[in-house]
């Protein structure tokens, strides 16, 4: 009998599965909208995109995050980069539990947030669009990218190699 080692691609697949259900499970009320969802939406509805909203730490945005998105963890945060309750709302961060979080918080208050299921991991995974920007404004000088910071060793795991920073 022969060995052959698992794929990683399986494996990885396999570890998605069980964060999703982790999460969901955490946030049974927390809408979510899948990538292949939100991306379709950014595509065919330009005026009336939903406010992006990436939840972590500046050292990981700063690395990438999605085109045109603001970087909040709080709602006071939010409420300060303009983003008002009749505004469409994507949260996402690495995996999609600081933004779940971050989404119960913001529908409690009367916004209409959705959390981004697999959030930019996944989206780099799928070759979806990233930018890295010079400058602390939204709209610096953006330029493309497809690294993303991998939050930790533990998590930065369920990012395909060529996207780990």
């Amino acid at each position: 009998m022969s060995w052959f080692p698992i794929p990683s691609s399986y494996v990885r697949n396999s570890a998605w599965r069980r964060v999703k259900r982790w999460i969901r499970q955490s946030f049974p009320t927390v809408p979510t909208i899948s990538t292949r969802q939100l991306a379709n939406w950014l595509d065919r509805d330009s005026l009336n995109p939903p406010a992006l909203i990436d939840a972590r730490e500046p050292e990981e945005f700063a690395v990438s995050h999605l085109p045109n998105a603001y970087r909040a963890q709080s709602v006071a945060e939010v409420v300060q980069a303009g983003i008002t309750r009749d505004m469409p709302v994507v949260v996402y961060c690495s995996i999609g539990y600081r933004s779940a979080k971050l989404v119960q918080a913001l529908n409690e208050v009367g916004y209409q947030a959705t959390n981004l299921e697999g959030s930019i991991f996944q989206w780099a995974n799928e070759g979806r669009g990233l930018v890295t920007s010079q400058g602390s404004s939204r709209n610096a000088q953006a330029t493309p990218t497809q690294k993303v910071h991998p939050y930790n060793d533990f998590w930065g795991l369920l990012l395909e190699p060529n996207h780990a920073e």
